[in-house]
C-alpha cells in the first residue's frame, strides 16, 4: 500500500492537514507527516474562509427567529466547527499577558489549564462584540464571514514566518505547524489575496473597503507582535490564536461601520 504522504506533495497534503489540524472536520488523511504539516499553516486563510462560509449558511438559516439570536448561534457554531482553538488561545494569551509579570510567569500560566478573569472577560468581550457586528452586517454578514475568517488568519502566518517560536519543546503541541517559511507565508498571502479579489469582482466589496482591512489587520499583526517578542521573545500557538481573534475582531468593525 502506498504511504499517503507519497502520493501527493507537501504543499498540496498540507491543504488537507489544515483542515485536520484547525477544525474539527472528519476529512481523514492519516498519516501525515512532518513536511505535510509544516505546510498547513500556508492555507489557514482558505480554512477560514470554508469555516466562514459555514457560519454565514447557519445565520442565514436561522436569521428568521431575528438578526441577533441568529449572530450568537452563527458563532457558537464556528467555535464547534473550530473546537473553540482560536478563543482558546486569546484566553490563555490574556490570562498569561494579564497576570504574568516576567518571560518564566507567562509560560507558567500559558500552560495552566484554568481559564483566569483576563481570559474569561477576553472571551466575552470576543464573542459578544462578534456576534453584535454580525448582526449589525445584517444581509452582508455571509460575505463578511467568508472575508474575515480568510483575512484574519494571515496576520497569524506572517508572525510564526517572521518570529521565533519559543514554546518549549517538552510541552510544545503546535511546533509543527509553526515552522512557516517565506514561501509559505506568501501562500497564504495569496490565498487571502485571492478571495478579496473575487469578493470584489462579486461586488460585495470595494478597493478602499478592501484596503481599510488590510490597513487594519496589519496594524493588529504588527502590534501583537511587538507584544509578543517584548514579553516572551516570540509566539506560541496561543498568541497566535489570540491574534486571529483580534484580527476577526477588528475586521468586522471595520465591515460594520456604518453598515445600514
Amino acid at each position: 500500500m502506498i504511504d499517503p504522504p507519497a502520493v501527493l506533495p507537501p504543499p498540496l497534503r498540507g491543504v488537507r492537514a489544515a483542515f485536520v489540524s484547525l477544525t474539527r472536520l472528519p476529512l481523514g488523511g492519516f498519516p501525515y507527516c512532518a513536511a505535510d504539516f509544516s505546510w498547513a499553516l500556508a492555507h489557514a486563510p482558505l480554512v477560514g474562509a470554508v469555516v466562514g462560509a459555514l457560519t454565514a449558511a447557519v445565520f442565514r438559516v436561522l436569521a428568521p427567529a431575528g438578526e441577533g439570536a441568529a449572530a450568537l448561534l452563527a458563532v457558537g457554531f464556528s467555535m464547534l466547527v473550530t473546537g473553540a482553538f482560536h478563543e482558546d488561545g486569546l484566553a490563555d494569551t490574556c490570562d498569561a499577558l494579564g497576570g504574568g509579570h516576567d518571560r518564566d510567569r507567562v509560560f507558567v500560566i500559558l500552560k495552566d489549564s484554568r481559564i483566569g478573569a483576563f481570559g474569561a472577560s477576553a472571551l466575552v468581550v470576543s464573542i459578544g462584540t462578534r456576534a453584535l457586528l454580525v448582526a449589525r452586517l445584517g444581509a452582508h454578514a455571509p460575505w463578511a464571514l467568508v472575508a474575515t475568517g480568510a483575512l484574519a488568519r494571515v496576520g497569524p502566518v506572517l508572525l510564526a514566518a517572521s518570529l521565533p517560536y519559543v514554546t518549549p519543546a517538552s510541552v510544545s503541541k503546535s511546533r509543527e505547524l509553526a515552522r512557516v517559511s517565506a514561501r509559505q507565508a506568501a501562500v497564504a498571502v495569496a490565498w487571502a489575496a485571492a478571495i478579496v479579489v473575487l469578493s470584489a469582482w462579486a461586488g460585495a466589496t470595494t478597493v478602499p473597503r478592501a484596503g481599510a482591512l488590510a490597513a487594519a489587520l496589519g496594524a493588529v499583526t504588527a502590534l501583537t507582535g511587538i507584544v509578543y517578542f517584548r514579553r516572551a521573545g516570540g509566539v506560541t500557538g496561543d498568541f497566535l490564536g489570540a491574534t486571529e481573534q483580534l484580527g476577526e475582531l477588528v475586521a468586522l468593525v471595520v465591515l460594520a461601520w456604518g453598515a445600514a
